[in-house]
């Protein structure tokens, strides 16, 4: 009798969830977190363990071989369709979705992807640059690290593979009159500055050139490692700068505006620090940044 309620424990004990590590929270502020999950499951655990109905345990078990529609805490599997490697380091990587369907993300909304490194699950936030309206498929941009877990993560895809991903999460939401070239109607002005080391470095130069086409669109690169415009194509010279974006082209930016502007910064932790600490220099106000 003694051996059999030993056993019925232990084999409770086996199904309970474990507690995350460090490592899988990706660190954005996503609701909801990897922790909330673990105490939701664990909570469902203890449930089912003192009522000894283990079919709760599976009342809400996470889809991981169809894509359905998307639920910020569930992981479906998505299939890599391909991978090309634009520089040294960036990586665009399309996702199939059946048939038509649409992923159903709106833009400012990103995903949380899930990755195992040396036995190691890992989650980082990436934001889908394909279009909203775009059918059977998504794209993401995913720049790689040498030190970086999720990115020997991203390294090691082939087109056929299976990735995982949950969401949508994100709080800033995009409304008209606000962003941008999809909607004839849109007449919002959108200044976009981009950093990278040098001109080899930078992705999706067709796209850029051709988004700056558009008459309420214009783009500016700085290059941190790179010196001089006679080394540049005659189509970036006027709008590259050298060095580090600063406070002196951040203001001059602002002041360039003919209405308050409204700032989107997306970066490392340090560089957002930075960007906010410019934008309140040039006068703008905590409510016309948004820090991704």
């Amino acid at each position: 009798m003694h051996e059999r309620e030993d056993d019925d424990e232990e084999a409770w004990l086996q199904l309970r969830p474990v507690e995350p590590l460090p490592s899988q929270c990706c660190g954005s502020g996503c609701s909801p977190c990897v922790f909330d999950l673990y105490h939701r499951d664990l909570a469902r655990w203890e449930a089912a363990r003192a009522s000894k109905d283990r079919h709760l345990l599976s009342e809400e078990e996470e889809s991981l071989s169809c894509f359905s529609e998307l639920k910020p805490e569930t992981f479906l599997a998505f299939r890599i369709s391909t991978v090309d490697k634009l520089t040294k380091d960036t990586y665009r990587v399309r996702f199939a979705l059946p048939g038509n369907s649409r992923l159903g993300l709106r833009p400012g909304q990103h995903l949380i992807l899930r990755g195992t490194v040396d036995d190691l699950e890992i989650q980082r936030a990436y934001t889908p640059i394909s279009p909203a309206s775009a059918e059977g498929y998504f794209e993401v941009l995913i720049k790689c690290y040498q030190t970086g877990l999720m990115s020997r993560y991203v390294e090691s895809w082939k087109a056929g593979e299976t990735a995982f991903w949950r969401g949508p999460f994100g709080d800033f939401i995009y409304k008209p009159n606000q962003s941008i070239t999809d909607n004839e109607e849109d007449e919002t002005f959108v200044t976009l500055v981009s950093c990278f080391k040098t001109f080899e470095d930078i992705y999706l130069k067709t796209l850029l050139q051709e988004q700056a086409c558009f008459w309420n669109i214009r783009t500016f690169f700085v290059l941190s490692q790179e010196k001089s415009p006679e080394q540049l194509p005659w189509s970036y010279r006027e709008k590259t700068r050298f060095g580090r974006l600063g406070q002196g082209l951040i203001g001059e930016l602002v002041d360039s505006c003919r209405r308050r502007p409204f700032a989107l910064v997306c970066g490392s932790a340090e560089f957002t620090k930075d960007m906010a600490r410019y934008l309140l220099c040039a006068g703008l106000t905590e409510d016309s940044y948004f820090l991704f």
